[in-house]
């Protein structure tokens, strides 16, 4: 399907927009038959057993994680879980996370780290969900507690980006020492419609944004963000979920022995390295400041001490006061 929006078709190829290329990806991206974090358990792992709840409110299910074996190792798999029609739709929030959601995650990575077990992040989030008890609930601070736990988490982690990274609900569960991404992905700060809105006030420009954010896989590689790219199989992820989970354990599985040979303290520097170096800056001398503005005070003083003096009426002598008389 790529291949034909994108033209690449066999015989006499044509030339094609690179908005609407871009667009194509983030539409396949949000491909409602792609493989979701359940499915591509199923096929990766020999065994798994999926934990619930975060022991302060509920189970969110539009995060599942649990205890895993693939290939004989031990690991703690985390994810975004997205419904296969619209009753489970309903039943996960369409997969956009409650604060609880991202709770229990971080109760799983702190299990992790206690028990040495490498850890895997799937990530497919539009971003969390914006409601009011949401809101309530501390759906800022969750996120931002859940970063904060990756980046000293002293274990191997490795993220795939399955389908669509959009906003902090991705990056709660993206800070890895590796972040690999399925090719027809996208990532991004924030959704190309939420863009849109923003600059241009109309949805219309949403595949315009898309482009100027360069949100595709690639893309997000040659600016730093992805390590890896993980080719989809024919024309797309969803036509063979089976081949897609079986290339990304490969490249999982190959990281994590990589991963696991660094000591501890030389992988959560390199982690936080990593991060810290995306976006690089230059630090400009600072000009010199402007001189302060007078205020009202030494505005009127200055007016004052400019101001001519008055000529003095002759034969009056104004320090001197009047006679008895002259009252």
């Amino acid at each position: 399907m790529v291949d034909r929006l994108l033209g690449r078709v066999h015989g006499e190829p044509h030339p094609v927009d690179p908005v609407d290329a871009v667009w194509a990806h983030v539409q396949q991206a949000r491909n409602l038959k792609r493989p979701h974090t359940l499915e591509l358990i199923k096929f990766m792992t020999d065994e798994f057993v999926e934990l619930h709840g975060d022991r302060l409110c509920a189970d969110d299910t539009a995060i599942v994680g649990g205890l895993a074996r693939i290939g004989g190792r031990r690991v703690m798999v985390i994810g975004f879980q997205k419904g296969q029609d619209t009753e489970e739709n309903i039943r996960r929030n369409f997969g956009l996370p409650h604060p609880e959601g991202y709770r229990k995650a971080m109760r799983l990575m702190d299990m992790a780290e206690r028990y040495a077990m490498p850890l895997l992040t799937f990530v497919d989030v539009q971003g969390a969900f914006p409601g009011a008890a949401s809101e309530e609930r501390g759906i800022a601070e969750a996120i931002a507690r859940s970063v904060a736990v990756m980046t000293r988490l002293r274990t191997p982690i490795v993220v795939v980006i399955t389908g669509e990274g959009g906003s902090g609900g991705a990056i709660a569960l993206a800070v890895g020492d590796v972040v690999a991404a399925l090719e027809n992905s996208i990532y991004s700060v924030i959704s190309p419609e939420g863009c849109a809105a923003i600059l241009w006030r109309s949805g219309e420009q949403s595949h315009v944004a898309a482009m100027a954010m360069k949100v595709t896989a690639g893309e997000q590689q040659e600016l730093g963000i992805v390590d890896i790219v993980i080719p989809e199989p024919g024309e797309g992820a969803h036509t063979d979920p089976a081949e897609t989970a079986r290339r990304i354990k490969e490249v999982v599985m190959e990281r994590f022995d990589v991963l696991g040979r660094l000591p501890l303290d030389d992988l959560v520097e390199a982690r936080f390295k990593k991060f810290r170096d995306i976006g690089p800056y230059i630090v400009a001398d600072r000009p010199a400041a402007p001189p302060p503005h007078p205020g009202i005070t030494d505005r009127l003083r200055g007016l004052l001490s400019n101001m001519p003096s008055l000529p003095s009426m002759s034969g009056t002598r104004h320090d001197v006061p009047p006679g008895r008389e002259e009252v």
